[in-house]
Protein backbone atom coordinates (compact mmCIF):
# COMPACT_ATOMS: atom_id res chain seq x y z
CA UNK A 1 0.00 0.00 0.00
CA UNK A 2 1.47 3.66 -0.88
CA UNK A 3 -0.42 6.84 -0.12
CA UNK A 4 0.64 10.20 0.86
CA UNK A 5 -0.81 9.70 4.03
CA UNK A 6 1.06 6.15 4.64
CA UNK A 7 4.50 5.24 5.69
CA UNK A 8 4.98 1.91 3.62
CA UNK A 9 5.77 2.14 -0.44
CA UNK A 10 7.40 -0.46 -1.91
CA UNK A 11 9.28 1.17 -4.65
CA UNK A 12 11.43 2.90 -1.46
CA UNK A 13 11.83 -0.12 0.54
CA UNK A 14 15.18 -1.81 1.87
CA UNK A 15 15.02 -4.34 0.49
CA UNK A 16 14.93 -5.03 -3.50
CA UNK A 17 11.59 -5.34 -4.88
CA UNK A 18 11.67 -8.90 -5.66
CA UNK A 19 13.15 -9.74 -1.74
CA UNK A 20 10.39 -7.42 -0.79
CA UNK A 21 7.57 -9.33 -2.32
CA UNK A 22 9.08 -12.70 -1.12
CA UNK A 23 9.34 -11.28 2.56
CA UNK A 24 6.29 -10.61 2.29
CA UNK A 25 4.61 -14.21 0.94
CA UNK A 26 6.73 -15.57 3.70
CA UNK A 27 5.38 -13.34 6.17
CA UNK A 28 1.61 -13.74 5.15
CA UNK A 29 1.40 -17.80 4.41
CA UNK A 30 3.57 -19.19 7.40
CA UNK A 31 0.87 -17.64 9.89
CA UNK A 32 -2.12 -17.90 8.21
CA UNK A 33 -3.68 -21.20 9.69
CA UNK A 34 -3.91 -19.51 13.05
CA UNK A 35 -4.38 -16.25 11.70
CA UNK A 36 -7.65 -17.54 9.83
CA UNK A 37 -8.79 -19.37 13.04
CA UNK A 38 -8.86 -16.69 15.05
CA UNK A 39 -10.80 -14.26 12.27
CA UNK A 40 -13.78 -17.51 12.07
CA UNK A 41 -13.69 -17.09 15.76
CA UNK A 42 -14.56 -13.51 15.53
CA UNK A 43 -16.76 -14.43 13.22
CA UNK A 44 -16.00 -14.51 9.37
CA UNK A 45 -17.88 -17.05 7.74
CA UNK A 46 -17.94 -18.71 4.22
CA UNK A 47 -20.73 -17.05 1.92
CA UNK A 48 -19.62 -13.51 3.26
CA UNK A 49 -19.07 -10.75 1.00
CA UNK A 50 -15.65 -10.12 2.42
CA UNK A 51 -13.44 -6.90 1.33
CA UNK A 52 -9.59 -7.07 2.21
CA UNK A 53 -7.84 -3.60 2.68
CA UNK A 54 -4.29 -3.08 2.04
CA UNK A 55 -4.35 -6.41 -0.31
CA UNK A 56 -0.94 -5.23 -1.66
CA UNK A 57 0.83 -8.22 -4.16
CA UNK A 58 -2.63 -10.59 -3.29
CA UNK A 59 -0.78 -13.11 -1.39
CA UNK A 60 -3.12 -13.11 1.92
CA UNK A 61 -6.27 -12.26 -0.73
CA UNK A 62 -5.20 -15.90 -2.23
CA UNK A 63 -5.37 -17.55 1.53
CA UNK A 64 -9.03 -16.20 1.56
CA UNK A 65 -10.25 -17.38 -1.58
CA UNK A 66 -8.69 -20.77 -0.65
CA UNK A 67 -9.70 -20.83 2.88
CA UNK A 68 -13.50 -19.26 2.10
CA UNK A 69 -14.56 -21.27 -1.20
CA UNK A 70 -18.44 -19.80 -1.37
CA UNK A 71 -17.43 -15.95 -0.44
CA UNK A 72 -16.89 -13.34 -2.91
CA UNK A 73 -13.51 -11.20 -2.02
CA UNK A 74 -12.84 -8.07 -2.72
CA UNK A 75 -9.50 -6.60 -3.25
CA UNK A 76 -8.41 -2.75 -2.24
CA UNK A 77 -5.08 -1.47 -3.23
CA UNK A 78 -3.95 1.71 -3.90
CA UNK A 79 -0.03 0.82 -5.08
CA UNK A 80 -1.12 -0.36 -9.35
CA UNK A 81 2.56 -1.86 -9.38
CA UNK A 82 1.81 -4.54 -6.31
CA UNK A 83 -2.15 -4.87 -7.65
CA UNK A 84 -0.22 -5.94 -10.56
CA UNK A 85 1.43 -8.47 -8.87
CA UNK A 86 -2.20 -9.85 -7.44
CA UNK A 87 -3.93 -9.42 -10.50
CA UNK A 88 -1.07 -12.15 -12.58
CA UNK A 89 -1.12 -13.82 -9.26
CA UNK A 90 -4.82 -14.56 -9.29
CA UNK A 91 -5.57 -14.01 -13.12
CA UNK A 92 -7.87 -17.24 -12.67
CA UNK A 93 -10.02 -16.60 -10.14
CA UNK A 94 -13.72 -15.70 -11.52
CA UNK A 95 -14.24 -12.15 -11.55
CA UNK A 96 -17.87 -12.94 -10.02
CA UNK A 97 -15.40 -14.77 -7.21
CA UNK A 98 -13.08 -11.53 -6.70
CA UNK A 99 -13.01 -8.15 -7.70
CA UNK A 100 -10.21 -6.01 -7.91
CA UNK A 101 -10.65 -2.23 -6.83
CA UNK A 102 -8.04 0.75 -7.03
CA UNK A 103 -8.41 3.12 -4.22
CA UNK A 104 -7.65 5.24 -0.71
CA UNK A 105 -8.32 3.37 2.20
CA UNK A 106 -9.71 7.17 3.90
CA UNK A 107 -11.90 7.32 0.64
CA UNK A 108 -13.05 3.99 -0.31
CA UNK A 109 -14.73 3.19 -4.01
CA UNK A 110 -17.58 1.30 -2.78
CA UNK A 111 -20.96 1.34 -1.81
CA UNK A 112 -22.43 2.36 1.75
CA UNK A 113 -22.96 -1.35 3.66
CA UNK A 114 -21.65 -3.20 1.04
CA UNK A 115 -19.92 -5.88 3.17
CA UNK A 116 -20.46 -8.22 5.80
CA UNK A 117 -16.40 -8.51 7.02
CA UNK A 118 -13.24 -6.62 6.74
CA UNK A 119 -9.59 -7.76 6.86
CA UNK A 120 -7.08 -5.22 7.56
CA UNK A 121 -3.30 -6.93 7.88
CA UNK A 122 -0.46 -5.24 8.63
CA UNK A 123 -2.17 -1.74 7.41
CA UNK A 124 -2.71 0.24 10.54
CA UNK A 125 0.61 0.52 11.37
CA UNK A 126 0.93 2.36 8.36
CA UNK A 127 -1.43 4.86 8.39
CA UNK A 128 -1.26 8.74 9.77
CA UNK A 129 -4.98 8.59 10.36
CA UNK A 130 -6.09 5.45 11.44
CA UNK A 131 -9.04 6.91 13.09
CA UNK A 132 -10.50 8.49 9.55
CA UNK A 133 -9.84 4.89 7.78
CA UNK A 134 -11.53 2.73 10.40
CA UNK A 135 -14.32 5.18 9.96
CA UNK A 136 -14.59 4.50 6.25
CA UNK A 137 -14.25 1.21 7.05
CA UNK A 138 -17.14 1.35 9.28
CA UNK A 139 -19.03 3.02 5.93
CA UNK A 140 -18.89 0.08 3.49
CA UNK A 141 -19.82 -2.48 6.37
CA UNK A 142 -22.97 -3.56 6.72
CA UNK A 143 -25.11 -3.33 10.08
CA UNK A 144 -23.68 -5.83 12.53
CA UNK A 145 -20.78 -6.31 10.30
CA UNK A 146 -17.13 -6.78 11.62
CA UNK A 147 -13.67 -5.13 11.04
CA UNK A 148 -10.62 -7.46 11.36
CA UNK A 149 -7.40 -5.72 12.33
CA UNK A 150 -4.13 -7.66 12.72
CA UNK A 151 -0.90 -6.09 13.12
CA UNK A 152 2.03 -5.39 15.24
CA UNK A 153 3.45 -3.77 18.52
CA UNK A 154 7.19 -3.51 18.81
CA UNK A 155 6.72 -3.37 22.49
CA UNK A 156 5.91 -6.97 22.66
CA UNK A 157 7.39 -8.41 19.32
CA UNK A 158 8.55 -11.65 20.69
CA UNK A 159 11.91 -13.30 21.40
CA UNK A 160 14.50 -15.53 19.71
CA UNK A 161 17.17 -17.57 20.79
CA UNK A 162 19.98 -16.80 21.15
CA UNK A 163 19.33 -13.37 23.38
CA UNK A 164 19.62 -9.98 21.74
CA UNK A 165 19.87 -7.51 24.85
CA UNK A 166 19.48 -4.58 22.16
CA UNK A 167 16.66 -5.86 20.44
CA UNK A 168 14.34 -3.82 22.16
CA UNK A 169 15.80 -1.10 22.08
CA UNK A 170 16.50 -1.22 18.52
CA UNK A 171 13.01 -1.84 17.88
CA UNK A 172 12.24 0.91 19.75
CA UNK A 173 14.05 3.69 18.09
CA UNK A 174 12.90 2.09 14.98
CA UNK A 175 9.72 2.72 16.01
CA UNK A 176 10.60 6.42 17.00
CA UNK A 177 11.90 6.96 13.80
CA UNK A 178 8.49 5.20 12.01
CA UNK A 179 5.93 7.40 14.13
CA UNK A 180 8.09 11.20 13.44
CA UNK A 181 6.59 10.21 9.97
CA UNK A 182 3.49 9.30 10.56
CA UNK A 183 3.51 5.50 11.25
CA UNK A 184 2.77 3.58 14.67
CA UNK A 185 4.49 0.55 15.41
CA UNK A 186 3.42 -0.05 18.76
CA UNK A 187 -0.52 0.24 17.15
CA UNK A 188 -1.29 -3.36 18.51
CA UNK A 189 -2.03 -2.20 22.20
CA UNK A 190 -3.98 0.84 21.07
CA UNK A 191 -6.20 -1.35 18.81
CA UNK A 192 -9.44 -1.54 21.39
CA UNK A 193 -9.29 2.27 21.38
CA UNK A 194 -9.51 2.92 17.81
CA UNK A 195 -11.93 0.56 17.29
CA UNK A 196 -13.98 2.27 20.32
CA UNK A 197 -13.24 5.52 19.17
CA UNK A 198 -14.39 5.02 15.51
CA UNK A 199 -17.76 3.85 16.30
CA UNK A 200 -17.22 -0.13 16.78
CA UNK A 201 -18.89 -2.17 19.65
CA UNK A 202 -18.55 -5.61 21.01
CA UNK A 203 -14.57 -5.33 20.78
CA UNK A 204 -12.28 -8.10 21.09
CA UNK A 205 -8.21 -8.31 21.04
CA UNK A 206 -6.51 -11.34 20.91
CA UNK A 207 -2.66 -12.12 19.99
CA UNK A 208 -0.90 -14.88 17.56
CA UNK A 209 2.28 -16.29 18.11
CA UNK A 210 4.44 -17.54 15.47
CA UNK A 211 6.72 -19.86 16.44
CA UNK A 212 9.93 -21.25 14.63
CA UNK A 213 9.88 -24.59 16.59
CA UNK A 214 6.49 -25.39 14.92
CA UNK A 215 6.74 -23.01 11.13
CA UNK A 216 10.06 -23.80 10.71
CA UNK A 217 13.17 -21.24 10.54
CA UNK A 218 12.91 -20.24 7.32
CA UNK A 219 10.28 -17.81 7.54
CA UNK A 220 12.01 -16.01 9.74
CA UNK A 221 14.94 -15.62 8.28
CA UNK A 222 12.92 -13.50 6.04
CA UNK A 223 12.21 -11.07 8.78
CA UNK A 224 15.60 -10.73 9.89
CA UNK A 225 17.54 -9.79 6.99
CA UNK A 226 19.66 -7.70 8.26
CA UNK A 227 19.57 -5.26 5.44
CA UNK A 228 16.14 -4.37 6.71
CA UNK A 229 18.24 -2.91 9.52
CA UNK A 230 21.35 -1.33 7.18
CA UNK A 231 19.74 1.67 6.57
CA UNK A 232 19.10 2.89 10.14
CA UNK A 233 22.42 2.07 10.92
CA UNK A 234 23.36 4.76 8.15
CA UNK A 235 21.06 7.27 9.32
CA UNK A 236 22.48 6.37 12.78
CA UNK A 237 19.36 5.73 14.31
CA UNK A 238 21.04 2.52 15.58
CA UNK A 239 24.60 1.74 16.68
CA UNK A 240 27.39 0.23 15.32
CA UNK A 241 27.13 -1.83 18.32
CA UNK A 242 23.73 -2.69 18.18
CA UNK A 243 23.73 -3.54 14.79
CA UNK A 244 26.71 -6.23 15.59
CA UNK A 245 24.52 -7.83 17.90
CA UNK A 246 21.62 -8.36 14.92
CA UNK A 247 24.45 -9.58 13.44
CA UNK A 248 25.02 -12.84 15.79
CA UNK A 249 21.74 -13.34 15.79
CA UNK A 250 20.92 -13.18 12.06
CA UNK A 251 24.27 -15.88 11.84
CA UNK A 252 23.00 -18.11 14.74
CA UNK A 253 19.23 -18.38 13.22
CA UNK A 254 21.05 -18.90 10.00
CA UNK A 255 23.19 -21.98 11.23
CA UNK A 256 23.14 -23.06 14.59
CA UNK A 257 20.33 -25.80 15.70
CA UNK A 258 19.88 -23.73 19.17
CA UNK A 259 18.74 -21.20 17.28
CA UNK A 260 14.95 -20.42 17.58
CA UNK A 261 12.07 -16.98 17.32
CA UNK A 262 8.86 -16.27 18.42
CA UNK A 263 7.09 -13.44 16.92
CA UNK A 264 3.61 -11.66 18.19
CA UNK A 265 1.13 -10.49 15.97
CA UNK A 266 -2.15 -8.86 17.21
CA UNK A 267 -5.43 -8.91 16.25
CA UNK A 268 -8.58 -7.16 17.60
CA UNK A 269 -12.13 -7.18 16.06
CA UNK A 270 -15.31 -4.59 16.34
CA UNK A 271 -18.67 -4.63 15.15
CA UNK A 272 -20.74 -2.19 13.53
CA UNK A 273 -23.76 -1.91 15.13
CA UNK A 274 -27.40 -3.08 14.20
Amino acid sequence: MSDLRSTYNIQTAVLSFQEELERLKVQAIMGWPKEFRNLEWYGLKNGMRVLEVGSGPGYITEQLLDSLPGSEITSLEIDRTLQAQAKERLKDVSSERLKFVESNIYQIDLPDESFDFVVARLIFLHLNNPIEAAQEIYRVLKPGGRLAIIDVDDGVFGAVNPDVPALHTVLMKISKVVAQHGGNRLIGRSLPRLLSESGYMNIDIDSVLQHSDVLGIEGFKQQFNLQRFVHFVEKGVISSEEFAQLQQAFEAINHSPEAYAMMNFITACGTKPL
